[in-house]
């Protein structure tokens, strides 16, 4: 008697690949598990209790309660927070295109092969970036003093009046001057590590016809480091937003011409530490984040955008 045995697609195969898939699937988890709880306590937890702390308002009379959006409506209509962030505007459209500019002119400088002694020379514009912000501040802020740095003393020494970098009218551009100073050999590596990357044959081609040093600029090396440029502009936007550091410490030497509304930061800053304000002071900082977010985003879409 012949017993018929089931075709194969119908035979039962075995358990064993669906262990291993369960298996590699917790072994990933087991990887970025550390990143993802890190992550999750850094950045998502912070940020979430901001939002929370953003629908409630703490009075004298009533104690903490909840207000939902009227926090968000008060800033919207607050004319000090939009005075910081005109403020700012005005500093980026100004500072950043300097900064980048001579950062991306270093770095072609350096490049170029034709710079004697370029390490010594790339290390010494890169060294302002290893001082720390607050001392760099200080050491610009005395300097800059009238009565006891170096332009009182350019003063006394020649017999002039140098305008007061500390002035209202100046101080804008005092700390524009820090931050290019600070952040120039930071922007510099940037685009001189992408500079290296660039093929040399693109380079031995454009010899061949006959190309300057111009052209291949222009048409090689510009073109190449597109995403070092729009990375290092996407970093100066939100620094420039998040201006905190500079305008805090020279206000103790400039207090009449840097109020604590003076940049978006700082007023944040002054609601929540001097203020006692700090529902109001998250709200400040969750429109600020959101405001940043956007213009990051739109200048990356153009600046990545094909044939921009």
């Amino acid at each position: 008697m012949t017993t018929l045995q089931p075709p194969a697609a119908a035979r039962p195969r075995p358990a064993g690949p669906p262990v291993r898939t369960a298996r590699r699937s917790w072994t990933g988890w087991g990887f970025i598990g550390p990143f993802v709880l890190v992550f999750a306590l850094v950045f998502l937890a912070p940020l979430a209790y901001s939002v929370y702390l953003s629908l409630f308002r703490t009075q004298l009379v009533g104690g903490t309660t909840f207000v939902g959006l009227d926090n968000y409506q008060q800033a919207l209509q607050d004319g000090q927070f939009w005075e910081g962030v005109v403020r700012v505007g005005l500093f980026l459209l100004i500072q950043v295109p300097i900064m980048l500019g001579i950062a991306l002119l270093v770095a072609l400088a350096i490049d170029s092969g034709r710079l004697y002694g370029k390490d010594f020379f790339r290390i010494t514009v890169f060294l302002p970036y290893a001082v720390p912000a607050v001392v760099a501040t200080l050491m610009w802020g005395f300097m800059y003093g009238t009565r006891y740095g170096l332009v009182g003393d350019v003063n006394d020494a020649f017999g002039v009046k140098l305008p007061d970098p500390l002035s209202a009218d100046l101080v804008l551009a005092s700390i524009g001057n820090i931050v290019t100073w600070e952040f120039v050999g930071y922007n510099m590596l940037i685009f001189f590590a992408a500079l290296r990357v660039v093929p040399h044959s693109l380079y031995e081609a454009a010899e061949i016809d006959g190309a300057g040093q111009w052209r291949v600029i222009t048409a090689i090396k510009l073109p190449a480091i597109r995403g070092a440029l729009v990375i290092a502009t996407i970093f100066s936007i939100i620094g420039s937003f998040q201006l905190f550091n500079e305008p805090a410490i020279l206000q103790k030497l400039a207090p009449n011409a840097i109020t604590t509304d003076y940049t978006p930061n700082f007023y944040t800053y002054s609601l929540s530490f001097s203020g006692q304000q700090q529902n109001y002071s998250a709200t400040v900082a969750i429109v600020m984040g959101v405001i940043t977010m956007i213009v990051a985003y739109v200048v990356q879409l153009r600046g990545m955008r094909k044939g921009a």
